[in-house]
């Protein structure tokens, strides 16, 4: 049977071999957090769909393999402080300037308390679908698709590396080594699962790094990623001995704590560039943000 159901915003389960009755069964077994309940509301409201995009039933007979859609909710979402600001709109594309703790998609505890949902309801534009990722703890750049007609040539420029990104980061100096740094290493998966680590092997990610502005404790840095492996340029910091300022995962973990508004993560995806696929002109995009510079120096009364 064809899947001809396709919304990038719902999310896809398989049902697991078993011996339940119905799809209703099988989704309360596989997502034991989400209650009976829940998913009959979900049921009644058209939020749960086969692979034709057609709503279920409570009654739908149960098939190992079945392709389900759904879209993910969460009850009593907190709201996350801070608004994104839209830089730009066209027919095929919108850019915004994202705050830090705001996810790009939802994951996790976050759906609607993201950027892509955000933006959705401001642009009254279900199409909207992420070009790119920037973790929720960084601020500033990100690029969507308003067009699916026109999605696959700007989802190109990623995937064939033809896009400048550049990033601004406050961290500690480095005076024993010259600039700029051209960290190349292999990125790989860590433990807990959220965390990535370098290993030996060829190289998978690379990162140019300049220095912007010499502080007497921290540096401004200008943080060029060539390839875009998760938590690339925190992991590339941390390995050259200047973490990012208020980094909770590199290079160690910290205790888990809601998130300090007061002290965000130090990056920023400060520009974009890149030739247009679709008319050819140069397109160039600055995040309204800025880091706070100059920041207090370590041993200030101020750094309290």
């Amino acid at each position: 049977m064809i899947d001809a159901f396709h919304d990038p915003h719902a999310s896809t389960v398989h049902l697991p071999a078993g011996e339940w009755a119905t799809v209703l069964d099988a989704l309360c077994a596989h997502f034991p957090s989400v209650s009976l309940a829940q998913w009959l509301d979900r049921i009644e409201r058209g939020r749960v769909l086969d692979a034709q995009g057609k709503a279920i039933t409570p009654q739908t007979p149960y098939r190992a393999g079945l392709r389900i859609h759904y879209y993910r909710e969460v009850a009593q979402e907190v709201p996350i402080p801070g608004v994104e600001t839209v830089l730009h709109v066209d027919a095929h594309l919108v850019v915004a300037d994202k705050p830090h703790y705001l996810p790009v998609t939802p994951a996790g505890g976050f759906v609607e308390q993201t950027l892509l949902r955000r933006l959705i309801r401001r642009l009254d534009n279900p199409d909207l679908v992420p070009l790119h990722r920037i973790d929720r703890a960084t601020a500033g750049l990100v690029l969507f698709s308003a067009n699916p007609a026109s999605r696959a040539a700007y989802q190109a420029l990623f995937r064939e590396r033809r896009i400048d990104k550049l990033y601004h980061a406050l961290a500690p100096g480095l005076p024993q080594l010259s600039f700029p740094q051209h960290r190349r290493s292999r990125i790989v998966a860590g433990e807990p699962f959220f965390r990535m680590r370098e290993v030996e092997g060829e190289p998978n990610s690379e990162t140019l790094i300049e220095v912007i502005e010499r502080g007497v404790d921290i540096w401004r840095y200008a943080l060029r990623p060539v390839t875009g492996k998760k938590h690339q340029l925190r992991l590339h910091m941390a390995a050259l001995g200047a973490p990012i300022l208020h980094d909770t995962l590199y290079p160690e973990l910290a205790p888990a704590a809601d998130d300090d508004h007061r002290r965000p993560l130090q990056l920023l995806a400060r520009n974009l560039a890149f030739d247009d696929p679709l008319s050819g002109e140069r397109r160039h995009f600055q995040s309204g943000l800025e880091l706070a510079w100059p920041v207090p120096e370590v041993g200030s009364a101020d750094a309290r």
